[in-house]
């Protein structure tokens, strides 16, 4: 546990003095907590999501860095892209089967400013922004996204800065 609060302490006064591009550490959301924060986020300029702004938040269990943060959208805009659930799931490698103790609370950041911003196309029907299985993902699944067990497999492509991406699609046991 002291090697957890020690790593936490590290990585949470890297986010006060250097923080990714947009992102901001909410100084209230650790001040009774240090496993649980909320980082602000303002969607990157040039971006479809210029001027927006999201919540994440972090959750730390005793084993991190070897067990990877639960991170999430929380508040009032959740972000609508084709690998962010309607509750603030996200569907990102690294915060599952891809996580390494080398990674931090910032590479967590700027995965997600990257792959929010990697989208350059405009959609105009909303819906089909998110993922094609949004409706019963949320009606079904596990309040935790980590207990979800994802698929990261060629079955829909999504069209993004000129090129085409694989659509990720999570399992049916979540």
């Amino acid at each position: 546990m002291a090697s957890m609060q020690k790593r936490l302490q590290k990585e949470l006064l890297a986010l006060q003095n250097d923080p990714p591009p947009g992102m901001t550490l909410n100084e209230k959301s650790v001040q009774n907590s240090i496993t649980q924060w909320i980082v602000d986020m303002e969607g990157a300029p040039g971006t479809l999501y210029e001027g927006e702004k999201f919540q994440l938040l972090f959750k730390f269990s005793s084993r991190y860095p070897f067990d990877s943060p639960q991170v999430m959208f929380t508040g009032d805009n959740i972000p609508v892209h084709p690998h962010v659930y309607s509750n603030g799931h996200i569907c990102l490698s690294i915060l599952t089967e891809d996580w390494s103790p080398a990674l931090s609370v910032q590479s967590v950041c700027l995965s997600i400013i990257s792959m929010l911003s990697s989208c350059k196309e405009k959609v105009f029907f909303l819906l089909q922004r998110r993922p094609p299985d949004n409706s019963f993902y949320v009606r079904t699944c596990n309040k935790n996204p980590k207990k979800t067990k994802w698929w990261y497999h060629v079955a829909n492509y999504q069209r993004c800065d000129g090129l085409l991406f694989a659509q990720f699609f999570k399992n049916d046991t979540c």
